[in-house]
Parts: C-alpha cells; sequence; structure tokens
C-alpha cells in the first residue's frame, strides 16, 4: 500500500529538511515546498494526505493558503500550521479556516510525531462518522454458510492478495458492495481508504469530473481516484459510464496515471479498482455501449455473486444475521421468526435478494409487535413489498388507453429505479433526470411512497 503522503511547506531550508528527515524515518512519503506558490504546485502534482504549513512566510503567508484551501467549506485533508511567533488573531483565524492544531518552533520532535499521528486518526474517524452518515454501517463479512457461499468468500480471499481490477457482476442487491469491501478487507491494502462511486447516481457530463477531479486556476478539486491513493475504488454501476469516460480509465489502467479536468500535469495513483454491474457486459461490449478492451482488462478476476434464489440455504443464516445486526445497530426491539416463517421465506422467490431480505426484516422489527414472526405477517410484508411487485408486475397491456398505459409504465418504472437506488430519492432524481421537487409530486401523482421499505 502507498504510504501515507505529508507536504512540508516552510520557507526556512533547516526545517524543511530536519521535518522531512523525522518523518521519512517513520516511514511516510514526504514533499516539500519553500513558500506559497511552490505548495501550491505541490497540491496539484499530488494530494497529499496531511499539511504541515508554516504560518509567516515571504510571498503568499500561511493563513492565505489555507483560506484559498478551505474556500469550498472544508480542507481537503488536515493541515497542522507551524510558527514561532503565533497571535491570538492567527490562531482563532487558522482554526475557523478548519486547521487541525498549531505546532510551536522550535519544533519538539516528540510533539511533531503525536501531532500527526493524532491529525490522521481524527480524519480517519471523521470519514468514518461521514461513512455512517451517509450510508448503513457496510457489512464486511458475506454471510451464508452454503457451499456457493463459502466457494465464493475463498475465491474473494484469493483475488484480495492480488493488485489485478476486479468485476463483480450480479442483480441488484445480490451483495456485490459487501463483497468489494470484503475484498479490501482482506488485502494488504485494508488500512488505506475504500472509497466508493455509483456511476448511475451521477450524471453523465459530471461523471469525469468526479473520478478525476479539476483544476481552475490555483483551485484544486480531487476526484475519487486520488481520494482513493493507497486503497480502493468501487465502481458501481460501471455499464453505465459514458464512453469517453471509459476511455479515461482505460487509460489509468495502463498508465497507473491521469490528468484532472482542466488540468496539464499527470497524476500518478496507486490503487486498486473494483468494478460492479448488474448487467451483462458482454452485451453491452456487442452493442456499442461499452469498450471492449476496458470489458478484457476488468474481465481478467471476474466475481459472479448469485442471486438470493439460487443459494436458499442461507435464508435463515441472513435472517438471523440481520435481526442481530439491526437490533444492535438501530437498537430495534428483538423478534424472532418461527419455524414456519422460515420455511416460507425459505421458499420465496427474493426478486429484490439480499438488500430485499434485509429490509423485509428491518420492516417487521420496526412496524410489527409480539415476540414472534409468523407466516400471516410474511404474507403481508411481502404482498406489499415493492421488489415483489415490480418482479411480478407484467408488461403495460397494449388495450389500455394511452393515458393509464403510460402512467403504469411510469409506475413501474419508477418504482424499479426507486429500489435500484436503495429508495433515495435524491440519487432516483440524478438516476432518472427529474428534478426532485418534480419527482416528489410525480411520485405522489402515480402512487409511490417512498419512505415504505424501498431501501
Amino acid at each position: 500500500m502507498t504510504s501515507r503522503h505529508i507536504l512540508v511547506v516552510d520557507d526556512e531550508p533547516d526545517i524543511r529538511s530536519l521535518v522531512q528527515e523525522i518523518l521519512e524515518d517513520e516511514g511516510y512519503s514526504v514533499s516539500t515546498a519553500d513558500g506559497g506558490e511552490a505548495a501550491r504546485k505541490a497540491r496539484r502534482v499530488r494530494r497529499p494526505d496531511l499539511i504541515l504549513l508554516d504560518i509567516w512566510m515571504e510571498g503568499v503567508d500561511g493563513i492565505t493558503l489555507l483560506r484559498e484551501w478551505s474556500e469550498d467549506g472544508d480542507l481537503p485533508c488536515p493541515v497542522v500550521m507551524m510558527s514561532g511567533h503565533g497571535t491570538v488573531e492567527t490562531a482563532v483565524e487558522a482554526t475557523r479556516l478548519g486547521a487541525y492544531d498549531f505546532i510551536e518552533k522550535p519544533i519538539s520532535l516528540a510533539k511533531l510525531l503525536l501531532t500527526v499521528e493524532r491529525a490522521f486518526e481524527s480524519d480517519r474517524l471523521q470519514r468514518e462518522n461521514v461513512d455512517l452518515r451517509e450510508h448503513a454501517q457496510p457489512i464486511i463479512e458475506p454471510q451464508g454458510k452454503s457451499p456457493v457461499m463459502t466457494q465464493l468468500r475463498e475465491q474473494a480471499k484469493k483475488l484480495a492478495q492480488h493488485n489485478s481490477w476486479v468485476l463483480i457482476s450480479g442483480e441488484a442487491g445480490a451483495g456485490k458492495g459487501t463483497f468489494a469491501h470484503y475484498i479490501h478487507a482482506q488485502s494488504a491494502r485494508r488500512d488505506g481508504p475504500f472509497v466508493e462511486i455509483a456511476v448511475g447516481s451521477i450524471s453523465e457530463e459530471n461523471s469525469a469530473a468526479e473520478l478525476f477531479g479539476t483544476e481552475d486556476g490555483e483551485a484544486v478539486h480531487y476526484g475519487r481516484f486520488e481520494q482513493a491513493n493507497g486503497g480502493t475504488l468501487c465502481i458501481g454501476d460501471i455499464a453505465d459510464m459514458d464512453l469517453q469516460t471509459q476511455a479515461r480509465l482505460l487509460s489509468v489502467f495502463q498508465t497507473h496515471s491521469f490528468t484532472r479536468l482542466g488540468g496539464s500535469e499527470d497524476v500518478d495513483v496507486d490503487l486498486r479498482v473494483i468494478a460492479t454491474t448488474q448487467r451483462n457486459l458482454e452485451d453491452e461490449v456487442a452493442s456499442g455501449r461499452f469498450r471492449d478492451d476496458l470489458f478484457y482488462h476488468l474481465n481478467v478476476v471476474p466475481l459472479h455473486i448469485p442471486a438470493l434464489r439460487d443459494h436458499a440455504d442461507d435464508v435463515h443464516e441472513l435472517l438471523d444475521f440481520y435481526i442481530n445486526y439491526l437490533v444492535t445497530h438501530e437498537r430495534l426491539a428483538y423478534r424472532h421468526f418461527t419455524v414456519a416463517a422460515q420455511n416460507r421465506l425459505r421458499n420465496y422467490d427474493w426478486p429484490g435478494n439480499i438488500r430485499e431480505l434485509k429490509n423485509l426484516v428491518q420492516r417487521l422489527l420496526i412496524l410489527g409487535s409480539g415476540e414472534e414472526i409468523e407466516v400471516a405477517e410474511i404474507e403481508q410484508a411481502i404482498s406489499t413489498n415493492p421488489a415483489a411487485a415490480v418482479s411480478a408486475a407484467p408488461s403495460v397491456p397494449y388495450d389500455l388507453p394511452l393515458r393509464e398505459a403510460r402512467e403504469k409504465f411510469e409506475h413501474d418504472y419508477l418504482l424499479h429505479q426507486l429500489m435500484e437506488v436503495g429508495g433515495s430519492v435524491g440519487k432516483l432524481s440524478k438516476r432518472v433526470g427529474m428534478e426532485r421537487t418534480h419527482l416528489y409530486r410525480k411520485l405522489r401523482a402515480l402512487g409511490i411512497d417512498h419512505k415504505k421499505g424501498n431501501e
């Protein structure tokens, strides 16, 4: 895994040299800049994981740089200020702009190393908190004791030991994201970042900027590739990626570098890409919607996740796992399935796969009462399940009037897309190209309740 990269910005050569030597002895990768202009250039060349920034420098001072880097309201990495004669005013301003801490000159080597270590730990915890707010706690270990799942876990462990890019295929909700997390957690990159991006949730014109970042004058926006440097980038819904962005992605595979949008210099990266798809990429290649050369690079080590109906022996364990998981993480009241209810669910088709199973368990724990979950409660929950409704829905009858046929299509289409994006109206808005306010009205008009178990 790539070592953490620290940028040291100070106009005193002795301090730069000393700090660089100390940090490199501790295993960090270090670059230096002798002033503001050099610091700007260094940030364009490589995204630092932490910056040690002197306040008082000739030309562009540290506070000016800090203000420039925090214009978007947040700093791209922890910044520790260094100063021999700081004032209360500069300390307050630097803190307001997001600086993590101060180190006084002359620099105490013990204080330097401790501050750097704490800054990295604080940044890690902050990113984990963001992940917890934006996503459910990830399930790192794929569940199931069936021969199918046992073999898949072993295959994933073998893949994790190599640096090859990986293609994970399978139906929506089958567990592709869980296996991506699992491969990362089993790899040598486990201590590096795990960054996710779903192509289907961003517009085509923004996909390249989100992945590769942008440059506009001195302003640099780091994309997902640089955020994942040293770790793993998981690209979901890769079949939705436009051909131009596919070409840029292929170039990264071949050169391990790229150029930001608006930039002119190559940026080197060291990371693994895991791509997921629920569509058959061979069909996409045949139709001209996906580059064959990119497909062949990704398909060297493919991993196919079967539908839950193809390993129904795992349903019982998955039900127990998600009950315990939701009771622990969401503090829901404990309930358990009767044997008859478990048998009913074992013989259910699960059109929404493991995601549907988790949502069903969650809904039963939230809305149900009593310690036992009976078959009758299961039947009622299944009959109102959006995944089942979409799976069982017939095609639009041709004998309907045009208006009714269009409404039926819109209903089934939006319900399906809502399930695909995990119930997020924001993601649905981007995916279908409809402004969010209008989308809410459309969902209400079609009788689709986005709050009802569509996660």
